[in-house]
């Protein structure tokens, strides 16, 4: 892996754990329906403008496949987590949303889009870990909600981490940009009649419409284009490797922004969390200086 891809799925990492924070906010004041539909519909619009500047076609050729894809990675991932939100705190989210790189490295090798070897499984043990140290679950009551929870966003991780090898076939017969764009009119075709139907129960306030503008138009809308261009050039797994950077994040913008305190745990969470991403991504930094040096 390039340093340059490297580098964008970090920031595609802060980006991803900052969405948690503000789903945290959004979904109690309008409700997952509503929000969701938002959600989506400013995804699509940013996407929709984009693609007018770019001049790229649409490519409804691939309606049937872009459906698809658009359940799985939106319209879905969406509703669960925003659902989710309303029950668990946003740090529980981000840590059951790593498993989504255990299921994309399934898919993966199930697809045969990548290789399962040793070195990526040590690599999603060692984020499981990282993660669980940077979070450090306290007490959670385990009543029947907050388990429907946990298993919603552990099926919304499924979503996301299983269709990473279809998102990567996809790319090789569609522009990224047209991908993002058709995915998320698909979903916004599946959420509209919910959020029509649950409209009213919605609160309008300031701090929800920022909110899911943040998440509509950056970490969805622009993200996935970004994303989607990044997954043209790595593996499938490499690709979803930023779900284990994605508590870092977290914890860390809640401390910068809500005056959250910081735990121990986030500094050998945190390089754990990157020797499971070389892990998995294979990317290695001294690589380059390493084979570049004449040996002695």
């Amino acid at each position: 892996m390039r340093t340059r891809h490297f580098a964008q799925l970090v920031g595609l990492s802060a980006l991803w754990g900052a969405s948690f924070l503000f789903l945290r906010i959004a979904s109690p004041l309008l409700t997952p329906l509503p929000a969701a539909g938002l959600r989506v519909t400013l995804a699509l619009i940013t996407l929709v403008v984009i693609m007018r500047l770019l001049r790229q076609a649409w490519p409804w050729a691939h309606w049937r496949e872009l459906l698809l894809l658009g359940a799985l990675t939106v319209a879905v991932p969406f509703l669960l987590y925003a659902w989710a939100a309303m029950r668990l705190p946003a740090g529980y989210s981000a840590l059951i949303n790593t498993t989504a790189v255990l299921f994309g490295t399934l898919a993966s090798a199930w697809f045969k889009e990548d290789t399962l070897t040793p070195r990526k499984l040590a690599g999603c043990a060692v984020g499981f870990v990282g993660v669980a140290l940077i979070v450090q679950l306290g007490p959670v009551r385990l009543d029947g909600p907050t388990i429907a929870a946990i298993l919603a966003c552990v099926l919304a991780s499924a979503c996301y981490g299983s269709s990473t090898p279809l998102m990567k076939r996809a790319t090789t017969r569609m522009e990224p940009l047209a991908i993002a764009a058709g995915i998320h009119a698909a979903a916004w075709v599946l959420v509209l009649p919910g959020a029509a139907w649950a409209w009213p129960q919605a609160q309008f306030t300031t701090a929800a419409l920022l909110s899911v503008a943040v998440l509509g138009i950056i970490t969805s809308g622009i993200a996935y284009w970004i994303h989607l261009r990044i997954i043209r050039h790595v593996s499938p797994v490499a690709a979803i490797s930023p779900a284990f950077m994605i508590p870092v994040f977290g914890v860390t913008w809640g401390h910068l922004f809500l005056g959250e305190e910081l735990s121990s745990g986030i500094f050998v969470g945190g390089a754990l969390v990157l020797v499971a991403t070389a892990l998995v991504t294979g990317f290695n930094p001294l690589r380059r200086w390493l084979a570049s040096t004449p040996a002695p």
